[in-house]
């Protein structure tokens, strides 16, 4: 990876073209077609959004990666709540992949959450890819995921030493990463046509 990279927050005038990376990102990924360019596109206006994560990467002027940050919390056993961060989707470029650029902004992205005093994240996602930045099987520090407890896709990160020291409960993603097949068909519509595939090992 070369060093001519910038990583800047998003302005409003980079939507449209961070939305059509995120889709060509996710395209035919873990289902036909794709849900993350419309999750991203709603989820700007929720209370769970953090703006000072929402960043895009730049090769030569270019936007060729993109991640946003969600406010989260781990649910414990005596109805507390813990406070923690999540992020998703990180999206870079089909012709991008595979070359270190999504490691350099989760890990970039990750520092600048430190600083904004997240003390953990958690993750549902590639278990390779995250596993390589320090990202755990979080039941084996005693935190499930509600919908599905034992499995190893969800992943856990403390950006504080200790942070999660005596802590388990369970964790549901953010209410906006969940949308409506109709809602993600009429957003797709403003876009180049693009054909879906059922492909071996999509998720849905």
């Amino acid at each position: 990876m070369n060093g001519d990279c910038l990583i800047r927050l998003e302005t409003e005038e980079d939507y449209p073209v961070v939305e059509n990376l995120t889709r060509e990102a996710f395209w035919n990924v873990y289902r036909p077609g794709c849900t993350e360019h419309y999750v991203l596109h709603q989820f700007r206006g929720r209370e769970e959004f953090v703006p000072e994560l929402d960043l895009v990467l730049e090769k030569e002027r270019e936007i060729i990666g993109h991640v946003m940050y969600a406010r989260v919390a781990i649910r414990t056993g005596d109805s507390g709540r813990v406070p923690v961060m999540t992020f998703g989707p990180i999206s870079i470029a089909p012709e991008y992949k595979g070359q270190g650029y999504g490691s350099f902004l989760l890990n970039a992205s990750m520092e600048r959450a430190r600083e904004l005093a997240a003390g953990a994240l958690a993750i549902t996602g590639d278990i390779d890819f995250y596993g390589k930045s320090g990202f755990v099987i979080a039941r084996t520090r005693g935190i499930r995921y509600e919908d599905d407890p034992e499995v190893d896709y969800f992943r856990i990160k403390e950006l504080k030493p200790g942070f999660l020291d005596g802590v388990s409960g369970t964790y549901k993603d953010p209410e906006g990463y969940f949308v409506s097949d109709e809602d993600v068909e009429r957003f797709d519509r403003s876009f180049p046509p693009k054909e879906r595939l059922k492909l071996p090992g999509q998720l849905f």
